[in-house]
C-alpha cells in the first residue's frame, strides 16, 4: 500500500515573536501623540487661516510650506537614534552662537521691530527659532552628564555658564521673549537633572537681583546721556504696561487693551467663525502673531478656548508618559525641556493677552504664524518620537 502524501502542518508564531512585531508597531507610531498633534495643528491652521485672510501682509501659504516642511523634517528627527547627540556638548554650543549671531552678519542680517533677529537667504528666517532645538540639545547634554545628580558647586556653576551662553548672544539683537524661553529650557534642564535647590534659589535670587540692577544702571544712564542703553524703549514700556495698565495708552497699553476687549467680546460661544471684527478692522495689532489667542476668543468663545487647552493639556501628558518611559537620562531631558519650552510659551502668550503675565512677543505653540516657528516646533515632536520610539525599540528586541 502507497503511503499517504505527508503533510505539512501550519506552524503557529510563537506569543514572543507576536508581542515582539507588536512592539515594533508600537515603537514607529504612536497613535495618541499623533492624533493630538494632527487635531492641534489644524485648529491652529484654522484659526491663523482666519487672521490673515484680510491681512495683505500675512500669507496663509507660507504658513501651509512652513507645516509641510515641518512634517517632513518631523519624520526624519523622528527616525534619528536621539542617542548618538548626548556627547556633542560643545558641538551644539558652537552651533547656538553661529546661528543666534549670524542675523549680525553683513548682507544677509534683516533688522525688523527694533531687533537684529532675521537673515534674508532666498527667504527670510529667524535663527533664534531654530536655535531653540540646540538650545535644548545643548542643555540636555549638559546635564546627562550628571547622572542626575549635581551636587558640586564649581560642576553647578560650569553647567548654568555654558546654559547662558545662548541667552547671552541672543541679547546682542536683543530678542527678550526668546532669551527667556532660553532661560526656561535651562531652568527644566538643571531641575529635572538633579541640581541641588539650593543652587537654584540662589540663581533665582540673582536673577532677580540682575533685572533690578538693569533697570537701576539703565536710568543713570539716561539721565547722563538722555537715552536707554541695556533696555529698548519699547520693552521697557512693555514691563511697565504690564504694572499699570494705563501706561502708555497710545502703544504697548494700547495693545493690551485691545487684546482684552476682543477677548471679552467673544463671550461663551463666540462671534462666529470669520466673523471677528477686532482683528478684521485692523483694530487688535499683531493679530496673527502675537495676540492669535484673542482670535480664537473673540470667534469661537470660552468654549473654543477650552478646547485649545484641552489639547495641550493631552499633548503635554502624553509627553510627560514618554519622558516617564525613557530608558536614560538623556532622552527624558529633550521631552521635559521641550515641554517646559512649550507650557513657558502658552502660559506667556495666553497670559500676556489677558494682562497677567509682561508682553513680551512669545508666540502661541502651533497656532501663531510663522513658517520658522511651526517648523521647529515639528522638529521638537520629531525628537520627542525618537525618544519614544528607540526606547520602544529596544523594548521589541528584548520582547
Amino acid at each position: 500500500m502507497a503511503a499517504l502524501p505527508q503533510i505539512d502542518t501550519i506552524k503557529t508564531p510563537d506569543a514572543a515573536v507576536v508581542q515582539a512585531a507588536r512592539n515594533a508597531r508600537r515603537a514607529r507610531f504612536n497613535v495618541p501623540f499623533v492624533v493630538v498633534v494632527a487635531l492641534l495643528v489644524s485648529y491652529g491652521l484654522l484659526i491663523v487661516y482666519s487672521a490673515v485672510r484680510v491681512d495683505a501682509d500675512y500669507s496663509f501659504t507660507r504658513q501651509l510650506a512652513g507645516v509641510a516642511i515641518g512634517l517632513v523634517a518631523m519624520l526624519l528627527v523622528w527616525r534619528f537614534d536621539y542617542r548618538k547627540l548626548s556627547d556633542f556638548v560643545t558641538l551644539f554650543l558652537i552651533i547656538n552662537v553661529v546661528l543666534i549671531l549670524s542675523p549680525h552678519l553683513p548682507v544677509i542680517g534683516v533688522e525688523a521691530k527694533g531687533a537684529q533677529s532675521w537673515i534674508k537667504i532666498g527667504m527670510q528666517i529667524q535663527p533664534g527659532e531654530f536655535a531653540k532645538v540646540t538650545v535644548v540639545l545643548l542643555d540636555a547634554a549638559v546635564m546627562a552628564r550628571y547622572g542626575g545628580r549635581l551636587d558640586d558647586p564649581r560642576e553647578y556653576c560650569r553647567a548654568l555658564g555654558i546654559m547662558l551662553v545662548p541667552f547671552a548672544c541672543i541679547m546682542t539683537q536683543p530678542d527678550l521673549g526668546t532669551g527667556l524661553v532660553y532661560l526656561f529650557i535651562a531652568a527644566v534642564a538643571l531641575v529635572m537633572g538633579g541640581a541641588r535647590p539650593k543652587y537654584l534659589l540662589i540663581t533665582l535670587a540673582a536673577f532677580v537681583a540682575a533685572v533690578a540692577l538693569v533697570f537701576a544702571v539703565d536710568e543713570v544712564i539716561k539721565a547722563q546721556t538722555g537715552e536707554y542703553k541695556l533696555l529698548q524703549q519699547y520693552q521697557r514700556n512693555r514691563l511697565l504696561v504690564f504694572i499699570n495698565d494705563d501706561y502708555d495708552p497710545t502703544g504697548e497699553g494700547y495693545n493690551l487693551n485691545q487684546a482684552k476687549i476682543a477677548i471679552g467680546s467673544g463671550g461663551l460661544f463666540g462671534q462666529g467663525l470669520f466673523k471677528g471684527t477686532q482683528h478684521a478692522l485692523g483694530i487688535l495689532p499683531e493679530a496673527p502673531t502675537d495676540f492669535i489667542f484673542c482670535v480664537l476668543a473673540e470667534e469661537l468663545g470660552f468654549v473654543g478656548v477650552v478646547v485649545l487647552l484641552a489639547l495641550y493639556a493631552a499633548l503635554i501628558l502624553i509627553c510627560f508618559n514618554i519622558a516617564r518611559s525613557s530608558n536614560d537620562l538623556f532622552g527624558m531631558l529633550i521631552v521635559m525641556c521641550v515641554v517646559g519650552m512649550w507650557l513657558f510659551q502658552i502660559l506667556e502668550n495666553i497670559g500676556m493677552d489677558c494682562g497677567l503675565m509682561p508682553i513680551t512677543g512669545i508666540p502661541l505653540p502651533f497656532m501663531s504664524y510663522g513658517s520658522s516657528f511651526m517648523v521647529v516646533n515639528f522638529i521638537m515632536l520629531g525628537m520627542i518620537g525618537s525618544v519614544w520610539s528607540h526606547n520602544n525599540a529596544s523594548l521589541g528586541k528584548r520582547g
